[in-house]
C-alpha cells in the first residue's frame, strides 16, 4: 500500500534554512501529485517595540512577506507545480503553521527549516520547527 501526501505546507520566511526546505517540499510535491501550500507568519513581537521609534515597520514586513511568497510560488510554477495556495498569517509562527495554517489547509505534511533564528533566541524562546513538531496534527519534515 502507497501512502501519498495530498496537501504540503512549507514555511518560508527568506532564511537559508527555509530555501533548503521550499526545495525539498518542491521535490516531495511532485513525488506525491500534492497540493502546495506556501505559509510566511509575520511575526509582530519581533518589532513590537521598534514600531514606537519606525511606524512603517509594519508596513515593510508586510511588503517583504508579500514579495517573499510571491516570488516562492513563481518558483514552485517554474519547478512544474500548478497546484499552488500560499498564504501570510500575522501571529506566532509556532502557533500559527502548526495549528491554524495546517488545519485550514487540511494539511498532511508541514515541512520546514530547521534553523531560522541564532542560539540564544533558540535558548530564550525556542525554535518554531520545534514548536512545529511538538504541536502539528500532522506529519513534520524538519529539513538541515
Amino acid at each position: 500500500m502507497n501512502f501519498e501526501y495530498k496537501n504540503i505546507v512549507v514555511a518560508i520566511d527568506g532564511s537559508g534554512a527555509a530555501e533548503i526546505a521550499f526545495n525539498k517540499a518542491i521535490d516531495i510535491v511532485k513525488r506525491n501529485h500534492a497540493h502546495l501550500i506556501i505559509a510566511h507568519v509575520v511575526d509582530f513581537r519581533t518589532f513590537a517595540y521598534a514600531e514606537a521609534y519606525d511606524g512603517s515597520l509594519s508596513e515593510q514586513a508586510e511588503a517583504y512577506a508579500k514579495d517573499l511568497v510571491n516570488d516562492s510560488v513563481e518558483k514552485a510554477k517554474e519547478k512544474g507545480i500548478s497546484q499552488i495556495s500560499h498564504c501570510i498569517e500575522y501571529g506566532s509562527p509556532k502557533v500559527k503553521i502548526a495549528k491554524d495554517i495546517a488545519q485550514k489547509f487540511n494539511a498532511d505534511l508541514i515541512i520546514c527549516g530547521a534553523t531560522g533564528m541564532n542560539a540564544v533566541e533558540r535558548f530564550l524562546i525556542g525554535s518554531v520547527s520545534e514548536s512545529i513538531t511538538r504541536y502539528a496534527a500532522c506529519d513534520v519534515l524538519v529539513v538541515r
